[in-house]
């Protein structure tokens, strides 16, 4: 019942002065009794101050203390409590006041060997209370770690099953930041996944959350390239944003911020090719256990990233042209059976741009393939930029490109083919220190709402407009409807 070298404390409630010396003689130095005289017993502010492990209270001070006090020491839990019988009290009255939770009960006068048995009985009972008590909270603490555990196998399977579920990267990140708020908050995860180019240098998609927005979404823009500039040892050429689904329109998302961004590596192998960023609203403490878990979950995540990336690389080959980026002409034929039942099913305008580069032959002719590559590609960056997010550009082969307008009329075409071909003509290319510019001829059909004209018709009709702009000196625009007298702006 010792505490290092500090003697437990005992008290006595109104003992005789022989009672006390006997006890405290008894007790030697592993205790140290303070007796408090029957009319002065400790009041509650005592009591909350000082931590007994053992009260003696005489037979006549128990009974003579008011019911508010002797409530107030039976529902004291720490301290065990030894009953001091007078000489004569009965069997009867031992029976009544041994109900009231003393752990024993001596008959006075207290004898030497009377007080060593209650010590040793008070002591090895408070042991036996600190071995259940300890006992118990292993138990407790073993559960806590069984259950938290089990959370974190079902954390793993359901991530793990989750993210093998889809080959879109945005996807596969907006359901691990559901599943990762099962470990502890998070109110964002994003990513950097790159690809090497020929050059040795990296093209990234950077996937962030539509809650930064203007100068914090640079800074994680920053954030990402820099991480994946150190990673790979490699400068990032080139970089595209797409936002994630999945989060609250009236959200917001802070900057990168140390000991609430957890950035996370992937890798394949010994090659690093993505980085993850789990954001959490507060600083957060993991266990190593935790650790270990979040570091399984994106050994995971890598795998199912890894590929969605591979997916989208065969996807953009076989949607996309290799050479200017933009869609194919398979994709194209598509896109444009979708809009045609789109436009039938709806009653909405449809429009289609024929577009062909004039005197692209001469460019290859007189400066090499390369140079109308460069054109090429060019023309590929600047279509997407002067269009809307529901057009469609695509390369129709060779030098011609077609732009399909869903609920468009033939004039707002026209407008938007004429901007089209001012935009074209006022860039300029430049191949080994030579600079030129080129033109553009462009073809516009349309069908009204109710139309049933079938994709070939629609096409058809493009590119005889086209024909009648060539035709008519090159570098105009010519509406499929007007092809008698065509609308030219030269």
């Amino acid at each position: 019942m010792q505490r290092g070298d500090r003697p437990e404390l005992m008290w006595g409630l109104g003992l005789a002065e022989e009672e006390t010396q006997t006890v405290a003689d008894v007790a030697g130095e592993k205790f140290h009794l303070r007796n408090w005289a029957a009319d002065k017993l400790p009041g509650q502010r005592t009591v909350e101050s000082q931590e007994p492990v053992l009260i003696w209270i005489p037979q006549h001070v128990w009974l003579g203390m008011k019911p508010t006090q002797r409530q107030f020491y039976e529902q004291w839990e720490e301290p065990q409590r030894v009953l001091v019988l007078d000489e004569d009290a009965s069997d009867a009255d031992v029976e009544m006041l041994m109900e009231h939770g003393f752990l024993t009960a001596v008959r006075a006068p207290l004898s030497r060997s009377r007080v060593r048995d209650v010590l040793y009985r008070a002591t090895e009972i408070r042991t036996l209370y600190a071995d259940i008590f300890r006992m118990t909270r292993e138990i407790f603490l073993e559960r806590e770690l069984l259950s938290r555990k089990t959370d974190q196998l079902l954390f793993l399977n359901q991530i793990l099953t989750r993210a093998a579920e889809s080959l879109d990267a945005g996807t596969i990140l907006a359901n691990a930041r559901e599943d990762m708020n099962t470990l502890f908050p998070v109110s964002a995860v994003q990513a950097a996944l790159w690809t090497s180019t020929e050059g040795d240098d990296l093209d990234a998609h950077l996937l962030l959350s539509p809650l930064s927005k203007g100068p914090e979404r640079d800074l994680w823009i920053e954030y990402f390239l820099e991480n994946a500039a150190k990673l790979s040892a490699l400068p990032v050429k080139d970089y595209q944003v797409e936002l994630l689904p999945g989060y609250p329109e009236d959200g917001h998302l802070p900057p990168p911020q140390p000991g609430r961004t957890i950035l996370l590596p992937l890798r394949s192998g010994f090659e690093y090719f993505g980085c993850l960023a789990l954001t959490s609203p507060d600083k957060p403490t993991l266990a190593k256990d935790q650790i270990q878990t979040v570091r399984a979950a994106v050994n995971h995540l890598a795998l199912a990233l890894r590929n969605a990336m591979a997916y989208s690389l065969v996807k953009t080959r076989a949607d996309y042209d290799g050479l200017t980026h933009i869609h194919n002409r398979s994709s194209f034929d598509d896109r444009l059976l979708e809009e045609l039942k789109r436009h039938q099913r709806h009653r909405h305008p449809l429009s289609l741009l024929l577009l062909d580069l004039d005197h692209f032959k001469s460019i290859n002719d007189e400066m090499g393939h390369q140079a109308g590559d460069t054109v090429l590609r060019g023309i590929g960056r600047l279509l997407p930029q002067l269009l809307r997010s529901t057009d469609f550009a695509a390369r129709y082969g060779g030098e011609e490109f077609v732009v399909i307008l869903p609920q468009t009329t033939e004039d707002e075409a026209w407008l938007l083919a004429d901007r089209l071909r001012g935009e074209i003509a006022r860039q300029t290319f430049t191949h080994r220190k030579r600079t030129f510019s080129v033109t553009a001829s462009i073809g516009v059909a349309s069908l009204k709402p109710g139309s049933l004209s079938k994709v070939r018709d629609l096409v058809q009709e493009a590119d005889a407009a086209l024909y009648h702009a060539k035709s008519g000196g090159r570098n105009m625009v010519c509406m499929a409807s007007q092809c008698d007298e065509p609308a030219v702006r030269q």
